[in-house]
Parts: C-alpha cells; structure tokens; sequence
C-alpha cells in the first residue's frame, strides 16, 4: 500500500511538471520583432508641487526624450500631444523608451511639426499585483501627475485638455480606477490603452486590498456607464505566450452596447500576428508600430493635439487594432467611382473562378463579372489579393457602357488584412443597384502580385466537425476531407467553446499540379472574443494548428470556426484530436493560482493524521506517511459539492445571504464576475470535476515539498552543530513561559510598528530553531546509540508503537533507555516537522507585502494598510507557544485533543470552499487550525 501512496504522488508530480512545461514552454518562439532606440535614451525629471513631492516621495514623472529633441525639451517647453506611459507589478518607467522612440521616429518630416511628448511615470517598481495596499495611492498620484503634465501647456496656443494613457499590466488598472476617484475630471482622460492588464479580476489575490480595488473600480464604471461613453478604452491581450496574465482577464466589464470599449488579443492585430509574453508586449516592435501609427491618425492637424471627436478615436483604433481595410480612417470615399484606361484594359469573366498573375510592367487591367447571371446560383463572391498595397480593388458597377463600367461604388471598405494577403467577400442579396462587380488588377508601379477570385454558395463554406471530447485523452480522432475546388473553406468545430479544452488539429494538404499558387491561411475564429489567430502554410504542407481558447462561450450557441483560405484543385486533410499535455496546460493557466490552496488543504489533513495518531497511541508517526495519507478526496469533494448544489436552490441562497456569509468561490475556468465578498456566484457543475484533480496536484505538491523541507532542515543543522553543545533532551530548543510571553509582546510590537509580514516571519524562524534543535539531538542520540553494546530495535514504526515503550526517564546510559529518549526525539521532531510544513505557507503568501516593505523602508518604516496586521496575532502566538509543544503533552490532553482532530477536516472543507479566489484567507484558516493545536497543548 505504502508502494502504491508513493507511486501516485510520483504520477501526480510528473502530471504537474508536464502542465508546467506546456504552461511555460508549450508555444511558437517569440517572433517579435526588437525595438531599438536611435539615440541614447533620456529620461528628464519633471518637477512637482511641493505638496505631491513630499506626499509621494517613492513616486516621480519623467519626460522621454532622445538626441536633438532632448536638448530642445530640457526647459519642458512643449508643444506635442501628450502620452503618459503607466508601468505595471514591478515595471520600470524606463520601458517607456520603446514606445516614445517610435513615436519620434514617426514624426521625422511630418508637415506641421506633429508629435508626441512621451511621458512615464516611475512607481518605484512596486509588486502591486501581489500587495494591493499602494493600488490607491499609485491612482491618486497618476492623478496629480495628468493636473501636472496639462500644466506644461499652459502657454500653447492650442493647449490639450486630455492626455492619452498607455497602461502596462496592472497600469491599466490603475488607469480605469482614476474615474473612481471623487475629484477625477473624467475629460482629462479621453483615451485610455492597455497592454496585458487583468481587468476581469486580479491574477493572485493575496490580501483583500486589491479585491476591495478592483470591486470599486468595478462599482463605479458599471454606476457611471452612461457618462464614461465617450471615454474610449482599448485592451490588448498578450496570448498564450503570456502565462502570467492569461488573456481571458484583459476583456472589459462593460455594456455590450458600448461600442468605445474594445479587447483584442495580439495575435489577431493586423500587421502583428504575433503572440508576446508579459514584457515583450511593451516592446514588441509590432505592436508598438501599430500603436504608434493609432495616435498619429487621432492628431488633429489644426491643433497637433489630439482629437475629441469619438467616432474619429473609434476609426482610428479599429482600422489598427480591429479590421485593417484599404483606406486610412477619416479618409473620403468619392462616390461615384470613374475609371481611366481603353476598352483593351477591360476584360469580362465568365468562368466561376479568376487567377490573375500581374506582369513585371505596367498594365492597367480591370476585371468585370456580371451579377445577374449569378445572384440566384451563388450568394457570395470571394476575392483575395497578394498585393498588400493599400489601396481600393473592389467595385460595384452602377453604370456600364458596353464592356466598360463608368461608374461604380467602392466596394473595398470590408477588406480584410491576412498576414499573406488581403480578402474580400461581399454578399450579393446586399447588392441591389450593383450590376457588375469590377475588381480593378493595375500595377502602375510594375509590381507583381496575384488575384484569385471566385463565386461561392453559402450551404457549402462551412463543414461542421464535432471535436473529442475532452476525456478521450487524445485517442479518438475526428477527420475530415475537403476536395477543394474553391478558395474558402469554413470547419465548425462542433462543442469547443470552453477554455479547459485543447486540441491537436493537423491539416494536410496536397497539390495534383504544380503551379504558381498563394500560402494556405488557416484562421482559428472565436466569434465571441477577439482572440483570433493565424498560421500561414506553404503547399504541399502538414501543419500543426493548437485549438485552445482565451475565454468560454456561456450560453453554449456558438463554437469555434476554423477558416481555410486554401488553394484550388488541392485536396486538404484535416484531423482534430485532443492534446492532454495542453489540456493540462490549460487547467494550470487558468486554475494554478488556485493550486496552493489544495496544497494547504493536504498540509492540514497531514496534520489531522498526525494528531490522531497521537491521540491513539501516544506516538507521532512519521511526516511522509501523514502526508502521503493526505490525500482525502471522499472527505472533501462531496461536502463541497453538496453545497454547491445546495445553492442551486432559491430557499438555501436566501438563508445563506441572510446568514451574511460569503460566495462560494468557484474554479475561474468560467468568465469571472465580481469576486468580491457581496455576490453569490452561479454553481456550474462541470469544474468540479476538475477539482479532484487539484486535490490530487496540491497532494502531490505537499508530499514533495514536505520531503525537500526535511531534507534542507537536515542539512542545515549540520552546518548549525558546531555553534550548538550536544544535546539529549526533548526540551532542546524549548523556551520558558516568561520568555515566551516576552518573545510575543515584542513580535506584537514589531509587527505592529514595521510590517505584520516580519513578525510572521521572525515566528516561523523562532519554531524552525527548534525543529533544528531536534534534528541535532536526534542525530547526537542516534549516534550514542550506535556505540551501545546492544543493537537497536526498529521503533520508526510510528502508530504501531506501544504506551509501554514510552516511559520518560532521563537517559542514564543503558540501551533501553536511550532507545527511549531516542524515540521521544524522533516523536518530537515528526509533529513538529508537519507544524513548520503548515507554518511555511503564511510566510509565503506574506512574502509580497514583506518585500514591498523593505524595499519602501527608507520612506516610511510601518506598512500602511498592512493586510496581515492585526489579522495574523492568532498565528503569531500559535507560533511562539507551538515551540513548547510534545506529544507528551498533546497525547495527555484530555479535553481539546479529540476536538481538535475533528474539527480539521471543516476547516479543510471550508478552506476549499471559500479560499480559490481569495488566497489570503489561507491564512486565517490556517491560524484558527494552529490555534486549536496550541490550545490542545495547554489543556
């Protein structure tokens, strides 16, 4: 049995490093382009009023500036549009320089002196994602610094009256939180820009600071939704690339009908394609590009600054971010439409498929197809062009002449950028005063390119596949042919709308004939979330496509699509089956957050072992065994899910709302809403079934890293034994009560005036002093037991031990009494290795808030707000008073020991329930278990 334990923790372990190693490693290279300054980068400090200064000491406003125009903006004499640059958890203000040197590079030669003055802002590069205590204070300095950076202006002619924002991360957080701010003037921010920003919900929530943040934030756009319409506001998720804000979090909690809140992945931005991590999405040349040119189409040419018009904003930023037709947003489409060029350039097509190669001169060549032989065969008509020009193609004729179209309707509007080429479909039924269609194929300038057109039947485009499902494990595999005859191919993949699932989808493509032919294009469309993505493929290829989704589909209408832009006369192959290692992949991007929950989970049940085993036997047993028994999913799951269902039920959730009791946190493999403490959330029933598999992950998580504790306490009481005289008591490293109550004033005291995360801290290496002092005592005992005339018996054998064996006599150096003391030692030091393994966690999930503490102690030596002060004074004393703490002691309780067993299992429960959104409350959960033990001690 004791096999079989170890071997699933194995399993386990190798299941979470394959997940990880997908999570991380799992996708293409990085295929962002670097973004290089020209100049070296200057960062010129801006003065702030006294007030400001001396209010925010941490905190300072940069201007960006390079070579020349550095040297002319040293007095901040400015007269561009103005652009302040927010860097999110532990950015720096100098990431900045990408997008400032862009932007000076654009604005060379400009008529009129048009450009941006580049501002950012230096946060002190604060983990604001981990510790949200300074979220306000970051907010209500941004705000300080816009009053300031409009100052600048004061003297221009045309002075702006809003500055444009580019947040970072949790920058763009703080950008949307500046309209929560009673005394924001919303018209001071017209546009605001974020890149990998969790708007949805924090990625880690490690004190209640940050949940409390974003739920105002989340109050006061959802109260003032109406007025903050014409605040233009445009997320930019990452993609997979990006594991640390997963970009299901970067979509916006607004109206649907607010057409000025947009989100969209990097991989479908045209002209970027690309997917970034974290912080290649700031300097991704790309992107930035794309960016860059945004804001340069928004400046008003009159004012150089930029514009308030919201539907121009709106052009602007869908023509660079949305859909990347041929004509640059504002610019007039002069209806009707003449053409030039004689009647030989003329020429109709009465075939149900056009392929055009242009010729190395120059040729004016228009194509002509008639409509009303087709609009009742055919519904569609497709075309695409290599020529990646920006410039209109399309046409709807309205007056012909013979063979020639005098005059048309540009038509080029709903052109679509593909990373090879650029297509079109128009539908006929909205044609109605069209008689022709005129695809105009000149190449004045001699260049080359390539035009393929054809007529298409809507009940033919689109091939629905149903995928695997998910539990197949990758053994099942779904195909499907296409004989393509046609240019445009839809597979509706059937039941894939829900981001724990993960394909592996290879299309094979091959060519009978060999000719001049352009790349495959194969699309995964989401149709609910911007979040498309592209491979471009050569024929004849195999290719390799990851079905995988930012976000679900709740309502369960609509599936993913893939598209197929192929080659005609080709023959495509297309297999769909599901990929485990991503599907793990994904159960980590968006629940391994969740995951040291279940590891404190499994840590508490260890411990429960433990103490039972004490209450029966009087022996500890040792610290692998509990927690390889930690493993409980009948004793967890059902409770969990009885509750679950239970508030499916309108009586249960009224009773519950009524009590004041908190949501029930749920598995965020579901599009998040308000995570705060005021919302009971919906119950879905199927992730659940993925929590089983995080009890078995957070087991396998506890039982390693409980063995590596062992071990590195091991090897480092060897280092500490020559500081230490031998010892052969189980009081080794104990403390007297008046130091005790000596040690707890002052850690009160400590964390009180400093920060609470250091009084944790400083307890929890009070208590491993004393594991330490164990293991070298136990080490000198084993050692004097190897010189004994008699050998030693086996007594590792934990529960099974007998009352009998344990008589606490001091050692007098006969074998039987040192294999006594021995036994105590060991007893001791087994309870006191699960207490450490416990009390370890509280320190890691303060580690946040105590390293923004010591980084910001030269400004102020309290932490204001502390999340873990006066919260963990119950952790605190446990650890101080567990010091003192034997199974002697423990097996002679009489009155909480059996209680105490007990009750661990609830608060396990508990924890589970109410503590995956809400990591912080591990803490709580944990000092009332710690709490219960030191009281078992004592009474």
């Amino acid at each position: 049995m004791k096999a079989l334990i170890y071997g699933l923790h194995a399993a386990a372990l190798a299941l979470l490093l394959t997940g990880l190693r997908e999570l991380l490693f799992g996708f293409e290279e990085n295929r962002c382009s670097m973004t290089y300054m020209f100049e070296y980068p200057e960062y010129r400090r801006v003065q702030l009023p006294r007030r400001v200064a001396r209010q925010y000491p941490a905190y300072g406003l940069y201007l960006y500036g390079e070579g020349l125009y550095a040297q002319e903006t040293r007095n901040l004499k400015l007269s561009g549009a103005p652009v302040l640059f927010l860097p999110g958890n532990a950015g720096s203000y100098k990431q900045a320089r990408s997008l400032g040197s862009v932007a000076l590079r654009k604005a060379e030669g400009l008529v009129g002196g048009i450009h941006l003055n580049v501002f950012t802002i230096d946060f002190n590069e604060e983990l604001v994602a981990l510790y949200g205590g300074s979220l306000i204070r970051q907010t209500h300095f941004l705000h300080e610094s816009i009053k300031v950076i409009l100052q600048l202006y004061k003297n221009h002619p045309d002075p702006p009256s809003s500055v444009v924002l580019v947040g970072h991360s949790m920058g763009g957080v703080v950008a949307r939180a500046l309209f929560s701010l009673p005394r924001f003037n919303p018209r001071m921010v017209s546009l605001i820009l974020t890149q990998a920003s969790p708007h949805q919900a924090p990625v880690l929530s490690l004190d209640p600071f940050i949940l409390d943040f974003y739920s105002s934030v989340r109050r006061r756009w959802s109260a003032r939704a109406e007025d903050l319409r014409n605040v233009t506001v445009l997320s930019v998720g990452g993609g997979y690339r990006d594991y640390q804000v997963r970009s299901g979090l970067t979509t916006l909690t607004c109206p649907a009908d607010d057409l000025n809140k947009m989100a969209v992945v990097v991989t479908a931005v045209p002209r970027t394609w690309v997917s970034t991590d974290h912080l290649s999405i700031v300097w991704c040349k790309e992107l930035v590009l794309a960016t860059v040119r945004a804001f340069f189409d928004l400046i008003e040419p009159e004012t150089g600054q930029f514009t308030k018009d919201t539907e121009k904003r709106m052009s602007a930023l869908n023509h660079h971010f949305i859909r990347h037709p041929v004509r640059l947003p504002g610019e007039q489409i002069n209806t009707p439409v003449s053409f030039s060029g004689t009647l030989e350039a003329w020429s109709e097509v009465n075939t149900l498929r056009l392929f055009y190669s242009a010729p190395k001169e120059a040729r004016v060549q228009y194509f002509l197809f008639a409509l009303s032989s087709r609009r009742k065969a055919y519904t569609h008509f497709y075309c695409r062009n290599s020529n990646l020009e920006m410039s209109s193609w399309l046409f709807g004729c309205t007056q012909m002449n013979g063979s020639m179209c005098l005059q048309a309707v540009d038509l080029s509007l709903r052109t679509e950028l593909l990373p090879a080429y650029k297509v079109l479909t128009v539908k006929l039924s909205e044609l109605f005063a069209v008689s022709h269609l005129v695809v105009d194929a000149s190449n004045p300038s001699a260049q080359q390119f390539i035009v393929e057109c054809e007529w298409q039947r809507e009940e033919s485009l689109t091939v629905p596949v149903p995928v695997p499902h998910v539990l197949s494990f990758g053994l099942t595999v779904n195909d499907v042919t296409i004989n393509s005859s046609g240019l445009l191919r839809t597979l509706q993949l059937q039941n894939f709308h829900e981001v724990y699932q993960a394909f592996k989808i290879t299309v094979s493509s091959q060519c009978k004939v060999t000719k001049e032919r352009l790349p495959s294009i194969y699309r995964l469309k989401v149709p609910w979330f911007r979040e498309d993505s592209f491979v471009t493929a050569g024929i004849p290829a195999v290719t390799e496509i990851t079905g995988m989704l930012h976000t679900s589909r709740q309502d369960n209408t609509s599936s993913a699509l893939l598209q197929l832009h192929t080659a005609p006369n080709c023959q495509y192959k297309i297999s769909v089956r599901v990929s485990f290692t991503k599907v793990l992949g994904q159960i980590l991007r968006f629940c391994g957050p969740a995951l040291p929950v279940y590891v404190a989970v499994a840590l508490l049940l260890a411990l429960k072992s433990q103490l039972s085993c004490v209450l029966r036997t009087g022996r500890a047993a040792n610290t692998r065994d509990t927690v390889a028994k930690s493993l409980q999913l009948h004793k967890l799951e059902p409770p969990v899910l009885l509750l679950h269902l239970l508030l499916r039920r309108g009586w249960f959730q009224e009773g519950w709302s009524a009590l004041g009791l908190p949501a029930v946190d749920l598995l965020p493999l579901t599009p998040l809403g308000d995570v705060s403490h005021d919302v009971v959330g919906p119950v879905q029933d199927w992730p659940r079934l993925v929590s089983p598999l995080l009890c078995i992950l957070g087991a396998a998580v506890a039982f390693w890293g409980s063995a590596v504790l062992s071990m590195s306490l091991r090897a480092l009481s060897f280092l500490l034994a020559p500081l230490h005289r031998p010892s052969v008591s189980r009081h080794c490293g104990t403390l007297h009560l008046p130091t005790q109550i000596l040690l707890i004033l002052s850690l009160t005291a400590l964390g009180g005036v400093t920060c609470g995360a250091l009084s944790v801290t400083a307890g929890f290496l009070l208590h491993l002093y004393r594991v330490l002092r164990l293991q070298m005592t136990e080490r000198s005992l084993s050692h004097m037991l190897n010189l004994a005339p008699q050998s030693m018996q086996n007594t590792e054998n934990g529960c099974s031990a007998s009352e009998g064996q344990r008589k606490h006599n001091e050692c007098n150096g006969t074998p039987l009494l040192c294999e006594s003391a021995l036994q105590e030692v060991r007893d001791d030091l087994q309870l006191h290795l699960n207490m450490s393994a416990l009390l370890i966690l509280p320190v890691m999930l303060s580690a946040p808030s105590l390293i923004y503490w010591s980084r910001n102690f030269r400004y102020s030596a309290h932490l204001d707000p502390d999340p873990f002060w006066p919260h963990t004074l119950p952790l605190l004393i446990a650890s101080v008073l567990l010091i003192n703490c034997n199974t002697l002691t423990l097996s002679h309780s009489k009155l909480m020991l059996w209680p105490t067993t007990r009750l661990l299992l609830p608060l396990s429960v508990a924890m589970l329930t109410f503590s995956t959104l809400h990591l912080y409350r591990v803490t709580h959960f944990l000092s009332a278990a710690l709490t219960l033990l030191t009281v078992s001690c004592y009474l």
